[in-house]
């Protein structure tokens, strides 16, 4: 049997041995690529919704244990009403579709941010789904949901400022560990691998302290055009870069 480009892409990969065990993407260029075919954004939303499936189908393949995608920052609230209104039914519409599938993959839904804000429809339907594959043991996939990085190490501290306050807590006593338990992401790794689409060098308040020691791969592919062989040319750059944490090669390789 020859095996496509593809096929050999991936068994290269698995065969490497070091995946990264999370990995997240800002996923950016959706308007853009509409406009590019002169189309409005919301269609460049919805074909950005297959590329969530066919992304989240191969890290399950590839057996990654979290994927967390910038689904809706904090800011985009400021977009044109029209926008948001119909991201809030697209975000409901999909969840609602495709929850049925995340559960016979066996892929655990999980959401950061504040979803408490979120209007009632998608709310409702994002608890749903969280709820319906909560024991699923495979790939967990993480939306950032009415998510901003400033904002969740706000409401950190400002928890942590109520134990201490309430003299549960001892200032000398507040270390990374506190901090890191007291963020949305509390039960996560820190992410290994940050993908960027459509070519932007900027965090955009994401994960702001989990991605202190994230290899960071940008692309310049926006995302309704980014494909299978993109997430794994990202993962093979991955595998290739050496993680030193603040140490030298020495002391890596020692």
């Amino acid at each position: 049997m020859v095996l496509t480009d593809l096929e050999k892409l991936k068994a290269e990969i698995l065969s490497h041995g070091s995946l990264p065990k999370h990995v997240a993407i800002i996923m950016d260029g959706n308007g853009r690529w509409a406009k590019s075919r002169s189309q409005p954004r919301i269609f460049g939303h919805r074909a950005g919704v297959k590329t969530v499936r066919k992304m989240t189908e191969l890290a399950g393949e590839l057996g990654l244990e979290t994927l967390t995608l910038y689904t809706f920052s904090s800011e985009n609230w400021n977009r044109p009403k029209m926008e948001v209104s119909a991201l809030m039914k697209l975000l409901l519409d999909t969840i609602t579709r495709e929850v049925d599938d995340l559960d016979r993959n066996n892929v655990r839904l999980t959401v950061i941010g504040d979803l408490d804000s979120m209007p009632a429809g998608p709310r409702k339907g994002m608890l749903d789904g969280i709820k319906r594959t909560a024991k699923n043991t495979g790939l967990n996939l993480n939306l950032a949901l009415n998510y901003g990085g400033r904002q969740e190490i706000l409401h950190a501290v400002q928890t942590i400022a109520r134990s201490v306050a309430d003299g549960e807590l001892s200032p000398s006593d507040i270390s990374d560990d506190t901090i890191s338990k007291h963020l949305y992401t509390a039960e996560q790794r820190d992410p290994d691998l940050l993908i960027r689409t459509s070519g932007e060098f900027r965090l955009s308040n994401f994960l702001l302290w989990q991605l202190a020691y994230t290899e960071i791969f940008v692309t310049p592919v926006y995302w309704p055009a980014f494909e299978e062989k993109d997430f794994l040319e990202a993962i093979s750059n991955f595998q290739k870069r050496e993680r030193r944490y603040g140490q030298v090669s020495e002391q890596i390789q020692s």
